[in-house]
């Protein structure tokens, strides 16, 4: 016997990124030209942007692009990543049809995205 996974719902693959080369090479990994995809972080004045693909396989795919600059706290940083999580978790609810999510769905969706974006960033940057 072995068990079975217990998770109920599986949202979309995440991945962060911390500069425009990293980005380079994930538009490379689905095939995308570096020159005609879209900018790494949406504007200059933005510190972070999220991006949505679907690759061959079907899998709803999100990579967070979050600019680090001199001077910018940890508090900042998780700012922006609970921004972006909020983004992943529309977006997700937009793929599966939920046009009315729970309040309790929603806070630990978007609880569970930030803490696996915050856990990523900070073993990147220690």
């Amino acid at each position: 016997m072995s068990w079975l996974d217990r998770s109920l719902i599986t949202g979309p693959r995440l991945a962060l990124v911390l500069s425009e080369k990293e980005f380079s090479r994930v538009l490379k990994s689905f095939g995308l030209a570096v020159t005609k995809g879209p900018a790494w972080i949406k504007t200059e004045h933005a510190d972070a942007t999220t991006h949505w693909f679907t690759p061959k396989d079907g899998q709803l795919t999100c990579v967070i692009a979050i600019r680090p600059r001199p001077g910018i706290t940890g508090i900042q940083i998780a700012s922006l990543l609970v921004h972006e999580a909020v983004h992943v978790f529309q977006r997700y609810c937009d793929c599966v049809g939920e046009d009315e999510p729970s309040a309790e769905f929603e806070a630990y969706s978007i609880q569970q995205i930030a803490q696996n974006l915050m856990v990523a960033y900070s073993e990147r940057m220690i």
